[in-house]
């Protein structure tokens, strides 16, 4: 059992929406955190059935139970749109408090759900992170993923491919998202190779056999569904020219595994490279986040090609990551040109050196486990 960082202390009071991707174990850390909460689950098929029959048995039995102190969990919410309009009046004229848990919101507010008005506080799950997890082990991080249960087996693959065939059947093909699911699927695929980079819409359009707006449409899907995000460049104060356009990762690193059919990831290749950047850019979104979305991350790139991995907040730190242990100057001239232009930022890089040291130009070389641990202390940012 994993003891999870997400805290629901700046939740208060109030109602929350708790999104997160499928298997991160938000309904496990609900049970853990609310025992006693009254709990409706949507998966179950008797109880979907008996509520979208009739969502005011949902009022009915929240007003014979009576207001406590405790939330009302509802889960798998996104599956049964109508029961908001319930919850939206049991928490504004009654006094009720809910946590509405889902894998996507994008069902809700296709079929103009109600999204409660900003009466409900939202909040997501990520997969895990370094400090959740006693014994941590990179490697095992790289090549399973870190979704609990693709990190804790000594198998993982058929785990992942499964994942993804539970994706495209629930989310994809059930909601209707796409009439085309073997091009989605091929999609995916394609997708997975710009993983951490900016994305050419027309080159994968062309692969795929489709146009650039489907191509956009079907990242919106990614993103709707919480298995991707954008990181948008850094474009504030720039003296140089730079790039402008957001780059695209996928939720977990085990995932792109999957769909870039990768073997398995050894230190010193590029593939081990890429994968532990991913994995930086995991734990600092998931840290964001349970801070409240703040610092904000970024990415920073010069058309003359100079680039920093990440940008936190108004640049008061920014990270470049290697894998390698024995990192150079050309490893750091990315940082060094960010400098010129950011001379208070705190420049790090990030490696698997075996100990820290400092630059005579004031850029910091942090071994992976020190950046980790100082980050979820709240030292760096």
């Amino acid at each position: 059992m994993f003891d999870r960082l997400l805290s629901f202390s700046r939740v208060g009071s109030r109602s929350c929406f708790l999104w997160g991707p499928r298997q991160t174990g938000k309904s496990t850390l609900l049970r853990q955190r609310f025992p006693d909460a009254p709990s409706y689950d949507l998966l179950t098929a008797s109880e979907f059935r008996r509520l979208s029959a009739n969502p005011g048995l949902l009022r009915e039995e929240c007003l014979a139970a009576g207001r406590k102190s405790g939330p009302i969990v509802i889960d798998e919410v996104q599956k049964l749109p109508e029961l908001l309009d319930e919850v939206h009046s049991l928490i504004s004229r009654d006094g009720f408090r809910f946590i509405l848990c889902g894998s996507s919101a994008r069902r809700l507010v296709r079929g103009g759900g109600n999204l409660l008005g900003g009466r409900a506080v939202r909040l997501e799950l990520f997969p895990l992170t370094s400090g959740e997890i006693p014994d941590f082990s990179l490697d095992r991080a790289l090549n399973h993923g870190l979704l609990p249960s693709h990190y804790l087996s000594d198998a993982p693959e058929p785990l992942i491919e499964a994942y993804v065939g539970e994706y495209l059947k629930e989310e994809i093909l059930a909601e209707s998202l796409t009439r085309n699911l073997p091009a989605f699927q091929h999609f995916l695929e394609v997708a997975s190779f710009s993983n951490g980079q900016t994305v050419n819409f027309a080159s994968i359009a062309r692969e795929v056999g489709l146009s650039a707006p489907g191509v956009r449409g079907y990242f919106k899907i990614l993103v709707d569904t919480l298995i991707g995000c954008w990181v948008p460049a850094w474009r504030k104060h720039a003296k140089r020219r730079v790039t402008h356009s957001p780059r695209f990762y996928f939720f977990d690193v085990g995932l792109v595994n999957e769909l870039a059919h990768r073997a398995t990831l050894k230190p010193g290749s590029f593939e081990y490279g890429v994968a532990f950047e991913h994995f930086i850019f995991m734990e600092l979104r998931a840290y964001t986040s349970y801070k409240g979305g703040r610092p904000s991350i970024a990415y920073w790139r010069t058309s003359s090609g100079f680039e920093v991995d990440f940008v936190l907040g108004d640049a008061t730190l920014a990270v470049e990551v290697k894998s390698t242990d024995n990192p150079t100057r050309d490893h750091m001239k990315g940082l060094r040109a960010w400098k010129t232009e950011h001379k208070n930022s705190r420049c790090l890089l990030v490696c698997r050196a075996p100990r820290p040291r400092k630059t005579e130009d004031d850029i910091e070389i942090m071994p992976w486990q020190s950046f980790l641990k100082r980050l979820w202390a709240g030292e760096l940012c």
